[in-house]
């Protein structure tokens, strides 16, 4: 189920809560961004406080012009933040890709698969006809992650000396 909030829209999913992006989330995502468990792995890795006030009001706008962006997940039942999921461009010009980065308490119980399942289905609805996801050759539980939301491999290539696997989910015809 989706519900607009201006033109941003909200999900909730059997256990999940996802917002758009607001300034009331800003502390949660300081501590999220800068740990090295949880962004190590992002592209660009961990961020100041700085740097993810910046990108926060990047995601805002983003939503305004695209109508899609990245979610600010909590677990329904507690309120409890639990990281971030959603759609974003890619800077190196491959494409939209879904993104997730969630506590590392969480994984093990499937909040990354249902937040990015749900990023899926909602970027497909909104037209989006292709929707890439990238991981690291070694991350498999981002890889897993990635599959098992029906996503296929499709490419490769290297980032910073790692092998960066890249899967795909097309929209259905």
């Amino acid at each position: 189920m989706s519900q607009v909030l201006g033109q941003r829209r909200s999900i909730t999913t059997a256990r999940l809560s996802l917002l758009p992006p607001g300034l009331e989330h800003l502390p949660d995502l300081i501590r999220l961004k800068a740990d090295e468990a949880v962004f190590g792995y992002m592209l660009h890795g961990t961020r100041t406080p700085e740097r993810t006030r910046e990108e926060l009001e990047d995601d805002i706008d983003f939503w305004q012009v695209r109508g899609y962006g990245t979610w600010s997940v909590f677990l329904r039942e507690t309120g409890e933040f639990l990281g971030i999921a959603g759609l974003m461009e890619r800077p190196d010009g491959r494409g939209v890709a879904v993104r997730f980065a969630l506590w590392p308490e969480c994984r093990g119980k499937g909040y990354a698969r249902e937040a990015a399942r749900a990023a899926l289905e909602f970027g497909h609805a909104v037209g989006l006809k292709r929707i890439i996801g990238v991981a690291r050759e070694t991350n498999l539980a981002s890889r897993a992650v990635l599959a098992d939301c029906g996503m296929r491999e499709c490419g490769e290539f290297q980032h910073r000396g790692h092998r960066m696997v890249v899967f795909e989910s097309l929209a259905p015809a």
